[in-house]
C-alpha cells in the first residue's frame, strides 16, 4: 500500500522543527536548490509540501506550475522570524476563485 508523504522545504532552522512530526524535512539555501528539491518532492508523490513564505518568494514561477494540480498541496508558512504574509494571501486568494468571494477579509477594527 503507497502512503503519500508530507515535505517542509525552508531554511534549516525552521524545518528542523518539524523533524520531530515525523516530517520530512528539506533544508536549503539557495533558489537553485529550494527549485530541484520541489520538483524531487512532486515527483516522488509528496502529497503536502509547506514551502517558507522566503523560499517560495525565490520561486514563485515553479509554485504557479502546481497551482491547478490536484497534488502536491503546496502550503506556505511562515519562517522562524515570523511572516510576510505572502501564506495568507495565496489562501484567500484561492478561498475566492473557489466560492466568488472572499471570506477571509480582516477586520479592520478588531471586531470579528
Amino acid at each position: 500500500m503507497f502512503m503519500y508523504r508530507i515535505g517542509v522545504i525552508g531554511d534549516k532552522d525552521t524545518v528542523l522543527a518539524f523533524k520531530a512530526l515525523g516530517v520530512g524535512t528539506f533544508p536549503v539555501i539557495d533558489r537553485d536548490e529550494a527549485k530541484k528539491t520541489l520538483r524531487t518532492l512532486a515527483k516522488d508523490k509528496y502529497a503536502v509540501i509547506f514551502i517558507t513564505e522566503q523560499v517560495a518568494g525565490q520561486i514563485e514561477d515553479m509554485i504557479e506550475e502546481y497551482e491547478n494540480e490536484v497534488l502536491p498541496a503546496i502550503i506556505l508558512i511562515p519562517n522562524n522570524q515570523g511572516s510576510l504574509g505572502i501564506g495568507m494571501e495565496k489562501i484567500k486568494s484561492s478561498v475566492e476563485r473557489a466560492i466568488g468571494v472572499d471570506i477571509l477579509f480582516e477586520s479592520e477594527g478588531g471586531d470579528n
